[in-house]
């Protein structure tokens, strides 16, 4: 299962947590403002922990695959 869904149906094509109306955003916007994981969980208990590590890791991958990019 995919972490995140596209659907134009669903908050206009705004990238969400699949199978939510959660805007993968929302995670970023949570970390960002000093929450943990645990916390951002107990606000949206639809979003399943394996959906987050799932984002957070690809973006880590996405930044380094970048930042080697940026180096070469």
């Amino acid at each position: 299962m995919d972490a995140i869904k596209v659907d134009r149906e669903i908050l206009g094509g705004t990238p969400c947590f699949a199978g939510t109306r959660v805007p993968v955003k929302s995670l970023f916007d949570y970390l960002e403002d000093g929450h943990n994981i645990d916390y951002f969980l107990g606000q949206f208990p639809a979003v399943k922990r394996e959906q987050v590590l799932s984002v957070l890791e690809s973006s880590r991958q996405r930044t380094e695959a970048q930042a080697k990019s940026m180096a070469s």
